[in-house]
């Protein structure tokens, strides 16, 4: 079966896709692009957030038109020995929002959602419908970067949308509540936090979130956990919506033989099926918004210039964010798993900036520095044994 040409084809309507997507509609309307999704949204079911410091002016304005939860307000985080109140403005943005924007966004013709696409090449791909759309560079943004080349644990969570009856209170977001019971899910060592929204008055975004050395996630068990967190605040009302994620927290591996083994000559690859992620907090907003402008700036590059291109960026995204993995070594493999939350209450007691900087990946050697120095919070022997240690490969399954 026939089909039509692009410029641009991008395979996966997720968050990278997506804003690939607007990026060269905002910048380049005259270049003709087509955006596939299996699903027949955009974006999936997930909410994405970050500090209004992670993004950089043009970052911010290719957001502008999407309707989003802004708190200027800060944030809040509370451990068994610390709470504090920080001022960085947040911002958060639910894929219902996402796939609505694209939709005003784009041209028309240009969003192929409920069609999956079976094979892709250099020239293009085949969707399962049979037909074939050309295109001069196709981009893949489908996936995670599950391998046996990579190394590391995972954050798993599920994540509840609820309408209180009654004001909840809650007037900022609470980015890490650790104030909790630490106990696991199939691995009893897994760090364990709650993530709160407010988006408005009555409503609330609830998350139960774990670093564990395990991606098995027990929808039953978190969503008991949820009811017994908001038991505990006093919160009762409908649930409107829930979402589930298991996201990989790299510690090390082979980077180079993870691309060859995912690489298709001539495709180009973006999001975190090419690697653009935190490899601690599992953040990936920023990084695909720098990954969009940075495609919509050399958009009249061939296939084989494009797809280079986006592999030397993440090459050098992996060697820029060395200094996360390291952290992240030591925290699922130095730890004590009961004492791991330790860890995370010292870093929000450093100074903001450098928090923001974190987040951002952006850390200076004096951020490194400060965040290393002092008193550390695990064992200074354990933490270099687990410099040593490989760690596991990161090929497990999710199980429901």
């Amino acid at each position: 079966m026939g089909g039509r040409h692009f410029d641009i084809a991008i395979v996966g309507g997720g968050l990278a896709g997506g804003l690939i997507a607007a990026a060269l509609a905002r910048t380049r309307p005259e270049i003709s692009v087509v955006l596939v999704e299996a699903q027949q949204v955009l974006g999936g079911n997930h909410r994405w957030s970050w500090f209004e410091s992670d993004l950089s002016p043009e970052g911010a304005a290719l957001l502008h038109p999407f309707r989003k939860v802004e708190w200027d307000n800060g944030y809040d985080v509370a451990f068994p020995g610390r709470v504090r109140t920080l001022s960085s403005p947040y911002r958060s943005l639910a894929s219902a929002e996402f796939d609505a924007g694209l939709r005003r966004i784009l041209p028309e013709g240009a969003i192929r959602t409920g069609r999956e696409a079976v094979t892709v090449d250099r020239e293009g791909m085949i969707l399962d419908n049979g037909e074939r759309i050309g295109a001069r560079v196709v981009i893949d943004c489908r996936g995670q970067p599950k391998s046996a080349h990579l190394t590391g644990g995972w954050q798993v969570f599920l994540g509840r949308h609820m309408r209180t009856d009654d004001p909840h209170g809650v007037d900022r977001p609470i980015i890490m509540d650790s104030t909790i019971e630490q106990v696991g899910i199939a691995d009893p060592g897994a760090y364990r936090f709650v993530y709160v929204l407010p988006l408005s008055s009555h409503d609330l975004f609830i998350e139960d979130t774990y670093y564990a050395d395990s991606p098995l996630l027990d929808r039953s068990l978190l969503s008991g956990r949820i009811d017994a967190y908001c038991a505990r605040h006093g919160w009762e009302g409908a649930l409107l919506g829930s979402e589930t994620g298991v996201l990989p927290v790299i510690t090390g591996g082979d980077f180079a033989a993870y691309q060859a083994e995912r690489r298709v000559e001539g495709v180009g690859r973006a999001g975190t099926l090419a690697g653009f992620t935190h490899p601690l907090t599992s953040y990936t907003l920023p990084f695909a918004v720098e990954t969009a402008l940075a495609i919509a700036r050399d958009a009249d590059l061939p296939a084989d210039q494009m797809a280079a291109m986006l592999e030397g960026r993440a090459r050098h995204h992996w060697r820029d964010t060395g200094f996360y993995r390291l952290l992240g070594k030591m925290l699922f493999g130095a730890a004590d798993p009961a004492q791991r939350w330790r860890i995370f209450e010292r870093f929000y007691g450093l100074q903001q900036g450098l928090i923001e900087r974190f987040y951002a990946g952006r850390s200076t050697q004096l951020d490194k520095a400060r965040i290393l120095m002092g008193k550390p919070p695990v064992p200074l022997t354990r933490a270099l044994g687990a410099l040593l240690q490989k760690g596991p490969p990161m090929n497990g399954q999710e199980a429901a």
